[in-house]
């Protein structure tokens, strides 16, 4: 099976366009104030509207409410959640039951982490995966950084790929780590927020290349 893609930090109609022809599986939405790549709900609510059958969305969430989930949810009904602060299992699985979306946490690869409990701790309580980026000590994702491909564990969950992707390594990140997934920005930009047709199509053509046997 090839390894599905996410692009994320999408702002831009003809961004979608651009991921949909090249065969990306998931557009992400980040909606975190603080970041460069950010959209509101109603951004978002009109960006959905052109994300065609069979490309799931994804919206990106970062120590967010309850409410302001649902809130967002009301005008950009995103398919997924994507948890990316410091949301525990119990939060994750209380918002994804109170507004009835399926979900997975982002767990930043910290140094002397046992990842494969923490892992374990969201799968428990329900997460459909779980991504591992590279730590940053005040970041939270969209570092540009990848952290070391060879401790990428082997577990019974779907795991995502993150951190420090791009068109000349993901074919070696997925060889290296047999990846379900992996999901990337800047590695796809022409400036923040600003995707890049040509290196979305070399990203995806890598994807090909790293998931033939």
């Amino acid at each position: 099976m090839r390894t599905r893609a996410k692009i994320c930090g999408i702002t831009r109609i003809q961004d979608i366009q651009s991921v949909v022809q090249a065969g990306a599986d998931a557009i992400g939405f980040v909606f975190f104030a603080p970041s460069p790549r950010s959209v509101t709900a109603v951004q978002a609510a009109e960006l959905v509207q052109h994300v065609p059958a069979y490309v799931q969305t994804v919206g990106l969430f970062v120590n967010a409410s309850q409410d302001e989930i649902a809130e967002i949810l009301k005008q950009a009904p995103v398919d997924i959640l994507q948890f990316h602060g410091d949301e525990t299992p119990e939060q994750c699985k209380q918002i994804s039951q109170q507004v009835g979306r399926r979900w997975y946490k982002a767990i930043q690869m910290k140094p002397d982490m046992d990842v494969i409990a923490e892992i374990q701790q969201y799968q428990n309580a329900g997460a459909s995966a779980v991504l591992l980026d590279a730590w940053h000590p005040e970041l939270k994702g969209g570092t540009g950084h990848s952290f070391d491909w060879t401790q990428f564990p082997k577990l019974d969950i779907p795991l995502i790929l993150a951190g420090g992707l791009k068109p000349d390594n993901i074919e070696d990140a997925i060889k290296t780590t047999n990846a379900y997934a992996v999901d990337v920005s800047g590695g796809v930009e022409s400036a923040k927020g600003i995707k890049d047709k040509k290196l979305i199509e070399q990203f995806m053509q890598g994807v090909q290349r790293g998931s033939a046997k």
